[in-house]
């Protein structure tokens, strides 16, 4: 069994291989892909080569935990049926071809446990699942007051702190072109923005440099979250952090019960993933498509479709 994949040789460089998947067991589905996102993040990150050391980390790799497809198999102890459309946040089907995290494929082996039934009428906008649970785990312990970012996690951050039903939160981007497409809350810039009070801020902007910046804006006892993922060393100034008694979490990565919180949110009509995803490509085209998604300020979420590729 084969399947079409982005594989990263070097920085820089994503191409469309032909890989041959592991077989399936008694436990794995066999997902046919129709839409995988790119991560601004983390992807972003392999393609600079400037990943942090990570498990699994090394080229060639296939990129990816973004991904929706059908199930065209199911192991009998899957647990999953042929037919059902899931979300499928990367796989480790490639052989000696690195996985990280393994979703940009037209086609995909995974462990049944491993997949999330979705509804159809979901669609492409499945894919953004993960950043949606990625957002609620940030959130989960502590609603923010102050948001860093306006891209795709910082909008589902506000969004999903709405839907939880707390108070709206404030948003910072600097960007103008990215200031658009608030519901519900407000964006605005650090340099309007003369409250110094914070309780709670999550910075979902990956910016190493803003911490002095941000705890010059704490409460007495507030809580700086770290919701971006990182590639240089983060510090601070510690007097300013002593004077506020400033707390500093960094948000792990999403747990299945978060991913469980989003569905409930979406099935009660309370989170829309509307409005989120701006730029579409064929699969074929995925190397321009990677440097659309890193270079270009107003693609907010870009995917690549692999129907034609199936």
């Amino acid at each position: 069994m084969q399947a079409v994949a982005v594989v990263m040789s070097a920085p820089g460089h994503a191409a469309l291989e032909s890989l041959d998947l592991t077989a399936p067991g008694d436990e794995d589905v066999v997902v046919d892909i129709a839409w995988s996102g790119i991560s601004a993040g983390t992807e972003r990150l392999l393609w600079s080569g400037r990943m942090p050391d990570f498990p699994g980390m090394g080229y060639p790799l296939v990129p990816g935990y973004e991904s929706v497809g059908r199930i065209v198999e199911a192991g009998a102890a899957s647990g999953r049926s042929a037919g059902e459309t899931v979300f499928v946040p990367g796989a480790r089907c490639f052989g000696p071809v690195r996985g990280l995290f393994g979703g940009a494929a037209s086609r995909l082996v995974t462990g049944g446990a491993r997949v999330v039934p979705i509804a159809d009428d979901l669609g492409e906008r499945g894919i953004l699942l993960a950043l949606a649970a990625t957002a609620h785990h940030a959130v989960a312990m502590q609603a923010p007051d102050l948001v860093i970012g306006h891209g795709v996690l910082g909008r589902l951050i506000a969004r999903i702190t709405l839907a939880l039903g707390h108070p709206a939160p404030t948003v910072w981007e600097a960007l103008p072109g990215r200031a658009d497409g608030a519901d519900g809350y407000r964006v605005t810039t650090a340099e309007q923005d003369t409250n110094r009070a914070y309780r709670c801020i999550v910075d979902a902007s990956g910016d190493t440099g803003l911490l002095d910046s941000l705890i010059a804006r704490l409460a007495p006892g507030g809580e700086i979250v770290l919701a971006g993922f990182y590639a240089g060393t983060l510090s601070f100034s510690f007097p300013p952090a002593f004077m506020r008694e400033a707390r500093l979490r960094c948000a792990a990565e999403w747990k299945p019960e978060d991913l469980a919180v989003v569905q409930r949110l979406l099935a009660g009509h309370r989170l829309s993933l509307d409005h989120l995803i701006t730029h579409r490509s064929p699969a074929a085209a995925a190397q321009d498509a990677y440097r659309t998604a890193f270079n270009d300020t107003g693609c907010l979420k870009m995917i690549l479709d692999w129907r034609a590729s199936a």
